[in-house]
């Protein structure tokens, strides 16, 4: 039970990764709130959860949805000991077929949301507390079919660099979780051709599965990683390793 008597605030958590890291939370005694965008993905993930977990409907890249999660954690529990980012979109396109559209989409949500969900949560966070936000081994790699994704990502880890330098003082860590293909419902619209060839490049030959990128969360929000911030751990089967 590493997680008993914190608050864990994870937005996008009504599915796939994000809901694997809210129910291991709240399986190790965390008081989880999730968030996501559709009532029914919200009330489904908090009722499969149980253990006193809460829901929040409301867009967590948008200004007005990030102020009503973070003031309805405020108000129920006043702080927030574990703060999980998982909000995300990704839309393929190469050079030749970015827009400006394209690139404004991907950096509204990937990179302009966690800042402002960052900036809304950190006045909750009380010394020991933890920030994870979820980025992708697409950072660190040539995606030529999705390179603004890739490049939102990269940004994503030029934050946390920054914030974590800004906020070791007040004791508060900041870490990045990258995971590689993951088998997930987002996935699973893959056709089998491009499947077999993505997990052909992992030299674990598999996809990862949500509950292994959950586990590394627990540890890196828990305070077995006390002495651990501002790093990108990537959990990609050796993808981006070799």
């Amino acid at each position: 039970m590493r997680m008993t008597n914190k608050v864990a605030l994870v937005m996008g958590g009504a599915s796939g990764i994000g809901f694997a890291i809210a129910e291991r939370l709240a399986n190790e005694g965390a008081v989880v709130v999730l968030t996501g965008r559709r009532a029914g993905d919200v009330d489904a993930a908090v009722s499969k959860i149980g253990h006193g977990g809460t829901g929040v409907t409301a867009d967590a890249s948008a200004c007005e949805g990030i102020a009503q999660i973070v003031s309805t954690v405020q108000a129920a529990h006043g702080r927030i000991d574990a703060f999980v980012y998982n909000a995300g979109m990704s839309e393929p396109s190469d050079l030749a077929s970015s827009t400006p559209e394209h690139f404004d989409r991907h950096f509204a949500v990937n990179a302009r949301g966690p800042l402002l969900a960052m900036q809304a949560a950190e006045p909750l966070m009380p010394t020991g507390s933890a920030a994870l936000f979820i980025g992708s081994i697409a950072g660190v790699k040539a995606v030529p079919s999705h390179a603004t994704y890739a490049a939102t990502k990269a940004a994503l880890r030029s934050y946390v660099r920054s914030w974590t330098a800004g906020l070791a003082a007040r004791g508060v860590r900041v870490n990045v979780l990258s995971p590689g293909p993951t088998d997930t419902a987002m996935f699973a619209g893959v056709d089998e051709q491009a499947r077999a060839f993505i997990t052909a490049q992992i030299p674990m030959r598999r996809l990862a599965r949500p509950e292994e990128v959950a586990a590394a969360a627990l540890f890196l929000l828990s305070d077995e990683a006390s002495y651990i911030t501002g790093i990108d751990l990537q959990i990609d089967g050796g993808g981006a390793q070799i």
